[in-house]
């Protein structure tokens, strides 16, 4: 048995404490690249200040013969890119493949001071977590960091979505987690071969009108990942680290993109990937409250005084869970307006009235 007390304890003599609080950075769009693509790397220093997240990828969508080169490429881009506010992320190959290990010794010892956070793929329950945390404290006290690289993990399983919460509490690394639709669509034994997003087929239909079943009849789509972004959603709250949409396939359709983006963010989330830069000004759309929203929220609390009680504001009650949700609202604004200017131009230019 551990003692509890231990849980804030470096893993390794001479590694940085761990972080007693997760920091609320803007994540709105974590947008990957591929760090061994000489024309996507040569992008990296342009994208800095435009996109919250930077993520050099080393897993799937890099070959087998050019994972070393990918992983050399990050190195490389780590030591000599000035970041500014843009953190820098990683996804490292699954725990099972014969590169991870390179991976995190060599990126830690590298640019451990540069990297953010680490992205683990196919997690399946707290052993991932605790295996990935002791080698990382064991890597940064022989490095010499002066901060923990945080861990964020990928539900890419059903064993992972059932152990969802003991993974959101196995570190107090654990910065997040992404919804993986792809591979946990094929593990689950889904039939869809889409990346991410609904499909037409999964839809509930209108009852027919006075029994007549060969008449006109409406159909609505449903969303497929609704109950693993919930559940996903409440583990995340629950250990006050950050929960993530994924990765949507269809790059040209922006519209769908928004749409799940959206569903996403009301459930929530607080990013999700980009991997086109198409992507990133849907997400930061999106995972940005709108001036409408923002203003309204200030309005409710400057109308309740001390948050007790109850008020009619524009026909609607609002009492102190209204001014809980509004204070969420307006506490993401000024983590946004701090980093994105013209979103502080627009947020500044409110008139309570």
């Amino acid at each position: 048995m551990r003692s509890a007390k231990d849980f804030f304890a470096p893993l390794a003599v001479g590694a940085p404490a761990p972080l007693r609080e997760i920091p609320a950075r803007p994540s709105r769009a974590i947008h990957f690249f591929d760090p061994g693509n000489p024309k996507m790397a040569a992008k990296v220093p342009d994208m800095v200040g435009k996109v919250d997240v930077l993520l050099g990828n080393l897993e799937d969508a890099v070959k087998a013969e050019n994972k070393e080169t990918a992983r050399e490429g990050l190195v490389t881009i780590g030591q000599e890119t000035d970041f500014g506010p843009t953190q820098l992320w990683t996804r490292i190959n699954a725990l099972d493949s014969p590169w991870v290990l390179d991976d995190l010794t060599t990126l830690v010892r590298a640019i451990g001071d540069k990297l953010d956070v680490i992205m683990v793929p196919k997690v399946q329950g707290a052993e991932d977590i605790h295996y990935v945390d002791r080698i990382l404290a064991q890597l940064e006290a022989k490095a010499g960091l002066d901060r923990p690289i945080l861990v964020h993990a990928i539900l890419e399983t059903a064993r992972g979505v059932a152990n969802v919460e003991e993974i959101c509490g196995a570190s107090p690394r654990m910065q997040g987690l992404s919804l993986g639709p792809a591979d946990l669509a094929a593990d689950r034994r889904m039939k869809t071969t889409r990346v991410g997003g609904g499909h037409p087929g999964y839809l509930v239909r209108e009852d027919p009108t006075d029994g007549d079943i060969e008449g006109a009849r409406s159909t609505h789509q449903q969303d497929l990942w609704h109950y693993t972004i919930s559940r996903m959603v409440d583990a995340c709250a629950m250990h006050g680290i950050y929960p993530y949409y994924g990765p949507f396939g269809d790059i040209a359709d922006v519209v769908a993109c928004e749409d799940q983006f959206r569903n996403a963010f009301l459930l929530g989330c607080v990013g999700a990937w980009s991997l086109h830069p198409k992507q990133i000004a849907v997400a930061n759309k999106v995972f940005s409250p709108s001036v409408e929203d923002v203003k309204h929220a200030r309005r409710v609390i400057d109308a309740m005084g001390d948050g007790t009680g109850a008020v009619m504001l524009d026909g609607k009650m609002e009492d102190d869970a209204s001014v809980k949700q509004c204070k969420v609202m307006v506490a993401l604004a000024e983590e946004l307006a701090a980093i994105d200017p013209e979103l502080k131009s627009q947020y500044d230019a409110i008139e309570i009235g």
